[in-house]
């Protein structure tokens, strides 16, 4: 069974979506620069799939199972630091 996005809407700092299994779903916008930095028109801008989320605008797309894995933006992947 495909879980897919159903609603999509956002608070001051996260992402919220209801899934077609029932579940609600929230990631912090911090996770995703470019949604974090958009205004609310833009924020607005999306388009639903089977598999996730899709900003044709701010070229940023969010899949299901990466929010149920707790991924954030994987353009840029955090670096180790440690020396």
């Amino acid at each position: 069974m495909t879980i897919s996005p159903e609603k999509v809407w956002f608070d001051e700092d996260s992402l919220w979506v209801i899934l077609s299994d029932g579940r609600t779903i929230g990631a912090p916008l911090a996770w995703f620069p470019r949604l974090l930095h958009a205004d609310k028109a833009a924020r607005d801008g999306f388009e639903l799939s089977v598999h996730g989320i899709h900003w044709d605008d701010l070229d940023e797309d969010i899949s299901v199972q990466g929010l149920l894995a707790g991924q954030g933006d994987q353009t840029h992947p955090k670096q180790d630091h440690a020396a």
